[in-house]
């Protein structure tokens, strides 16, 4: 794992930490390269059951690391990459929280989009800046924007620019919570703890993919895929431990496998 990164898995949730502090975690390719990875490592262990993303020091990803000035970004040359640079957190088969425990700019702010959860801190500045340094916005920001707010806020947070604080991402629908920079990550490590204990890892799994897919479906299809993936649910051990562990009022003991228990996509 670089040296960008520190990854660590404790009671099931694994704890994803930018580590470029100096310089306010800002991006880049080798960052990407260890997130990705890590990302993987997430879907890959069925010991993991969710995922918090946060960053070392006052900042989670304060954008591209733009210390070229200038340079950053004056060239078609090298052009083998894709506006996604690392694993969408929306494709992990894990909830995975975004603890956005300081400022997070440009491409820092889309990929905590990319996330199922944001936590945010109520002093720290947030926003796509893109459109004034003169290149557009990435991580598929367009697609996920008007889906989280619709389209003209969307229009708004794209096309103006600006930064907003922590306050102003939740009223306008970006994020779950504003709370205190210090507080953000043990916000974020409650909400984990909460599903790591009590969610099923597998019905979770299947529930973050419908709600993901429920963008581009119509109810029709929905009702069809929900139906198919409420039977597979059904008689599986889970199922049987979901309601032993209330009748007896004790925590469950979850034992399927997201990686050996998911659904075939038709």
């Amino acid at each position: 794992m670089s040296s960008t990164l520190e990854f660590q898995v404790e009671n099931h949730i694994a704890v994803i930490r930018l580590n470029r502090p100096e310089v306010m975690n800002t991006y880049t390719a080798e960052m990407g390269q260890a997130w990705s990875e890590a990302y993987q490592r997430c879907d890959d262990d069925d010991d993991i059951r969710v995922v918090v993303v946060t960053g070392n020091g006052r900042a989670f990803c304060a954008g591209a690391d733009m210390s070229q000035g200038g340079a950053t970004f004056d060239t078609q040359q090298d052009m083998d990459f894709s506006t996604n640079p690392i694993k969408p957190a929306y494709q992990i088969n894990k909830p995975v929280i975004a603890a956005m425990n300081g400022h997070a700019i440009g491409i820092g702010f889309s990929l905590g989009l990319q996330c199922d959860f944001r936590i945010v801190a109520d002093e720290a500045k947030y926003g796509l800046l893109q459109v004034r340094r003169g290149v557009l916005s990435d991580a598929c920001s367009h697609w996920l924007l008007p889906r989280l707010i619709g389209l003209e806020k969307a229009m708004q947070v794209i096309l103006l620019g600006e930064t907003m604080s922590g306050t102003t991402v939740v009223e306008k629908g970006l994020a779950l919570k504003s709370v205190p920079a210090d507080q953000v990550f043990p916000e974020a490590m409650k909400m984990a703890e909460t599903m790591a204990k009590n969610s099923a890892p597998l019905i979770t799994a299947m529930a973050k993919r419908l709600l993901w897919q429920s963008f581009d479906m119509s109810i029709d299809e929905m009702e069809a895929k929900e139906t198919r993936w409420l039977h597979h649910s059904m008689g599986k051990p889970d199922a049987v431990e979901g309601g032993m562990a209330f009748f007896e009022k004790r925590e469950p003991k979850w034992r399927g496998s997201v990686n050996a228990g998911f659904p075939k996509e038709e």
